[in-house]
């Protein structure tokens, strides 16, 4: 019979031991009390160079792999409860109703506008760059093409029916909607007759004090998670992999870097009147995290903290736009990458775009955009809705899952940071904001160091 561990040791003996010696000096570097978004980008640079050094030697790296996939299931463990008490907290806390109104106009009013932005960018840099010119058509052997539901399905899907059963398959937006209804009940109810609501309010406050706790027991483990992801990414693509693909990630990424620094740069400086380079210091912990795990939903608990830790805004405004962002601000994948995969499959198929097609793909790309979940993958089916709307081939998808994945990293830091920066307009134009502390530099401690 087959010893399962012996034959762990023999296959991943070499990746393990030099994972644990590097993770050794992350955790050394925790002791010594070195910032959390210190040790992060100090993984994300470990992580890099082992995985460079195996795939050069050919080493297996599922036992790094399953570090990273710890990391991610405790990410997930926390992300339904979390967003179920943050959201009902969040309201509850809200007594003006038309505060709430005038609240959710704004963030979702950023969120589809900033989307719409990044798609003009996205058309705009693929159709000056043409990634798609003499491209030698291939087809990855394992693609399946996935099942495009209908508009209308997409948003049947949103409703909740079975609460439980949408928590136990991890299905956020739905779980956010009922923790709507029993907040705004708990409001209504309250307002007539506060004594009957006072238990239940009690115990989401003690909930929520309690799940930012487990919070930060799961985020301690947020180097080690980073250095074990990125590690098994690079050992995963070597160059020959991307060399057909290399204009197609750099069109990708000259898109996200723009709408980042201009976009996100501009907001933050002209309406928030904010200085940039200061904000975007305090906000790179949420980038360098979603850029490693590629998910809006494992970098939620992250941006919590650095929304009100270090750029001070008021946790009322934090835990309302944040869930929701997890939920529909997507920026990168559903803005910018249906863009840029839209030119890029009419490049490759030599179909001519007319302007009505990118008035379409413009306006598609921020509907469906809001269906979009907050993990990795799913941004294909936004894609491929796209690509429907405007009758380009499906099958040009298959051309783009070979570096989906590295082009995901990018999409996701912005998809999290536009969540960031639409904290911040809001806060700010509804005065929680603090501006004084954010320019004295204050910033509380992260508590994410070991004890």
């Amino acid at each position: 019979m087959e010893n399962n561990l012996l034959t762990a040791i023999e296959t991943n003996g070499i990746s393990l031991a030099v994972s644990a010696v590097l993770l050794g000096i992350l955790y050394y570097l925790a002791k010594k009390r070195v910032g959390f978004g210190t040790r992060v980008l100090v993984a994300l640079g470990l992580g890099l160079a082992a995985g460079i050094v195996f795939n050069a030697f050919k080493l297996e790296t599922e036992g790094v792999g399953t570090v990273g996939s710890i990391y991610i299931n405790l990410i997930r463990m926390i992300v339904i409860p979390l967003v179920f008490v943050l959201v009902i907290n969040s309201i509850i806390s809200i007594t003006n109703i038309e505060f709430l109104r005038k609240l959710s106009i704004k963030t979702i009013g950023w969120f589809l506008a900033t989307t719409g932005i990044a798609a003009i960018i996205g058309l705009l840099v693929a159709s000056f760059i043409n990634p798609g010119a003499g491209f030698a058509m291939t087809k990855p052997e394992n693609f399946e093409a996935r099942e495009v539901p209908s508009f209308f399905q997409v948003i049947l899907d949103q409703v909740p029916s079975n609460p439980i059963n949408d928590a136990a398959e991890g299905r956020v937006v739905p779980i956010l909607i009922f923790a709507l209804f029993i907040a705004v009940a708990v409001v209504k109810v309250g307002a007539k007759k506060p004594d009957a609501v006072q238990p239940f309010r009690a115990f989401i406050q003690s909930a929520t004090e309690i799940m930012h706790q487990v919070v930060k027991y799961v985020l301690r483990f947020t180097p080690y998670g980073v250095y074990a992801l990125i590690a098994v990414m690079a050992a995963r693509y070597g160059w020959e992999t991307l060399e057909p693909l290399a204009m197609l990630i750099v069109v990708s990424y000259i898109a996200l870097i723009l709408h980042f620094v201009f976009v996100f740069g501009g907001l933050v400086s002209f309406v928030a009147k904010v200085n940039p380079l200061k904000f975007f210091k305090k906000a790179y912990p949420t980038a360098a995290v979603a850029f490693t795990t590629r998910s809006s939903f494992a970098t939620l608990p992250i941006n919590l903290e650095v929304i009100t830790k270090r750029l001070r805004i008021s946790p009322k405004i934090a835990s309302f736009v944040a869930p929701l962002g997890a939920t529909m601000n997507f920026n990168g994948c559903g803005g910018i990458w249906p863009a840029v995969v839209s030119v890029f499959v009419a490049q490759v198929y030599g179909i001519g775009l007319t302007a009505t097609d990118y008035v379409l793909i413009v306006l598609v790309s921020v509907i469906s955009s809001i269906g979009v979940a907050g993990v990795p993958g799913p941004a294909s089916i936004s894609t491929t809705v796209v690509l429907t709307a405007i009758g380009l081939p499906l099958e040009g998808i298959a051309l783009v899952v070979a570096v989906e994945s590295l082009i995901d990293m990018g999409r996701t830091a912005v998809n999290a940071t536009g969540t960031t920066v639409t904290a911040l307009l809001v806060a700010n134009s509804e005065g929680e904001f603090d501006r004084e502390a954010f320019n004295r530099g204050e910033e509380d401690e992260l508590e994410l160091n070991p004890a």
